[in-house]
């Protein structure tokens, strides 16, 4: 009998999803992952060694409902710093610690900032023996590829959710609410 009644609430379980799902029942909410509509037009400007985090910030930015835009109403996102870094620990074995280090900004069309600068961090790190090993570089690229995708993401998460800090310029141009 104690079978029988766990299937009997399986099914009924199972009905009442079907029919809450059959009458179009659904949770209403924000989309956490949602653009501010200030921010639906960008413009990207980052340094000549950053076009990798350039071609990563496309997707993302795309994927979360930013257009990419050279138009005049497009606000500018700005890097400020792009800094790699690698440092190697010797010893029997030796360590490799990758740092990616990015300061970036969002700025009216006439360069004024909207934002504050922010500074992203990551880093990875690989230990490799070098009498054995010959994939020093091969880690290497894969890692910095990892740092860009992170740092690329921790960017487009900080605009969808719109956690960056107003400029506190008195000159600045604040952007309109639609």
């Amino acid at each position: 009998m104690h079978l029988v009644q766990r299937i009997a609430a399986i099914v009924l379980t199972l009905g009442l999803s079907a029919g809450l799902v059959g009458c179009g029942f659904h949770l209403q909410g924000t989309n956490p992952a949602a653009t501010p509509l200030v921010y639906t037009k960008l413009q990207l400007v980052l340094p000549a060694n950053a076009t990798a985090l350039e071609n990563k910030l496309s997707v993302y930015l795309t994927a979360a409902g930013v257009q990419m835009s050279n138009s005049n109403d497009a606000y500018i996102l700005r890097v400020l710093d792009y800094t790699p870094r690698r440092i190697e620990l010797n010893g029997k074995l030796v360590e490799t610690l990758l740092r990616l280090s990015v300061t970036f900004q969002i700025e009216d069309r006439e360069g004024h900032p909207i934002t504050e600068p922010r500074t992203l961090n990551a880093s990875r790190s690989y230990q490799y023996d070098v009498a054995t090993v010959n994939t020093d570089d091969q880690e290497n690229r894969y890692l910095n590829q990892i740092l860009v995708d992170d740092i690329a993401q921790q960017i487009t998460r900080q605009i969808s959710a719109n956690r960056l800090p107003k400029a506190s310029t008195s000159n600045t141009k604040q952007p309109a609410s639609q």
